[in-house]
């Protein structure tokens, strides 16, 4: 084949997917709304929320929402106010975009707000569950909207167990945290590779106790147990207990008989499969998804994460996936890490009876001799303050006392403050002007010049 029939065939490929996308694109637009009004009336709202449903499925999403907004202003006692709302944000969610919807989920969390007894608030937290889903990047991406995800559809099964949406919601739950398992088990593995056995071992151990319905649990029970073999002697009970788990849950694995080869070099024992895993391990294997050609070349060039191996069955996880301590790092009680989460510290203080418990306990500071500490003195009351003695009355020449008066009674003079001392200061000089001669001037009273008579 030559190159231009190559070139040929590769863009008449390209055409048809352009194709395909465009008319996926078009049957999204044309798509039935899912919440219509069936009742046959002419009433004016119900005519008004009939147009919003036909620009809603038509694209028209602006006026839809202005038409909307019309009706709920106009019409404030309108049996199809909730109705309305709910549109609303149906209309953010099928606009698509990271702005719509932002919308979309704040008009669903206020139509929950509003109406948290009707049929229809299942549905609004099932589409807030769905928001963060179709934002989910793959599993060695930012995992913000796979946890907000994974949080938001856990709950619609805790807030509505008994809607319509309660299996959905699980089967959603099952795929988010097959996407967080496989970002675990990439740095596990990732650390498995490198010799960092501590940390692959702990990342490992995290997803194998929190999502048993992983997809690659097996692999991961695996990778765990050789790690902990490759951390010495002391570590030689956790892999065979990684090992047993293997062979027990997970039977019909490929690592299934590797697993017990590994037990009988340990000498270790090689436990029976359980019924009950064997059967789910049947039942999971038979219903995968199968991907086809074009979804594993989308898969290549898609930001979405692929969800083809979820769990079809059993009970997903209540709880976000919590870090675990490393198992080289000791615990309180002298028991090694690895499988026992960040515990909380706690304290409490003696509040029962009047005295403290540092005069009840004995002195942390008595000597090794056997000394007793010494008793503290004896506290004694303390002495009652001495009255000022009265003022002596002034007496008079026969003996008795003279009265005075408050006003003629003369305050003690104040002590002469010692003066200070006389400076001298320099005296001025009189400078002399140029202009000046140097001559003394002739007294006042000298005699003057007698002018002379004209003749």
């Amino acid at each position: 084949m030559s190159i231009v029939q190559r070139l040929l065939k590769a863009k008449t490929w390209l055409v048809a997917v352009s194709l395909l996308a465009l008319a996926l694109t078009g049957g999204c637009r044309h798509k039935k709304y899912e919440n219509p009004i069936t009742k046959d009336t002419q009433q004016p709202d119900k005519v008004l929320f009939d147009k919003a449903i036909k620009d809603i499925e038509h694209g028209r999403y602006e006026v839809a929402r202005l038409t909307l907004q019309t009706l709920m202003n106009t019409y404030d006692t309108s049996e199809y106010l909730a109705k309305a709302k709910l549109a609303i944000a149906d209309s953010w969610m099928r606009e698509g975009g990271t702005h719509a919807y932002t919308q979309a989920e704040a008009e669903y969390t206020d139509f929950i707000l509003f109406y948290p007894q009707m049929e229809e608030s299942a549905e609004a937290q099932m589409k807030i569950c769905d928001i963060h889903f179709n934002q989910a990047d793959k599993p060695d991406r930012d995992p913000n909207h796979v946890q907000r995800a994974d949080a938001e559809c856990r709950k619609v099964l805790t807030q509505f167990p008994n809607s319509r949406f309660a299996p959905q919601a699980a089967q959603r739950v099952r795929q988010v945290q097959e996407v967080i398992a496989e970002g675990e088990f990439r740095v596990g593995a990732f650390y498995h590779t490198k010799g960092n056995y501590s940390a692959a071992s702990n990342r490992l151990h995290a997803i194998t106790e929190q999502y048993p319905l992983y997809s690659g649990t097996d692999l991961a029970l695996w990778d765990e147990g050789d790690s902990y073999s490759k951390l010495g002697p002391r570590m030689r009970e956790k892999s065979i207990q990684a090992y047993q788990k293997l062979i027990r849950q997970y039977p019909l694995s490929a690592y299934a008989e590797d697993a017990k080869k590994r037990l009988k070099a340990m000498e270790a024992e090689i436990p029976e499969p359980d019924p009950v895993a064997l059967a789910h391990m049947r039942y999971e294997l038979e219903n995968r998804t199968k991907v086809g050609l074009f979804s594993r070349f989308w898969g290549t060039v898609s930001s979405r994460p692929d969800v083809s191996k979820a769990s079809k069955s059993g009970e997903p996880a209540t709880a976000m996936l919590r870090p675990m301590i490393p198992p080289n790092i000791p615990i309180p009680g002298g028991q090694t890490g690895g499988g026992a989460g960040v515990t909380d510290v706690t304290a409490t203080t003696d509040t029962g009876g009047t005295s403290s418990v540092i005069d009840t306990k004995p002195d942390a500071r008595m000597s090794q001799q056997g000394e007793k500490p010494a008793e503290p003195p004896a506290v004694t009351p303390a002495a009652e303050p001495a009255k000022p003695a009265a003022a002596a009355v002034p007496v008079g020449k026969n003996g008795k006392p003279l009265k005075v008066k408050p006003g003629k009674v003369k305050a003690a003079k104040r002590p002469e403050m010692p003066k200070r001392p006389k400076t001298t200061r320099p005296k001025k000089h009189k400078a002399i002007l140029p202009a000046e001669s140097s001559a003394p001037a002739p007294p006042a009273d000298a005699a003057q010049p007698k002018e002379q008579p004209k003749q």
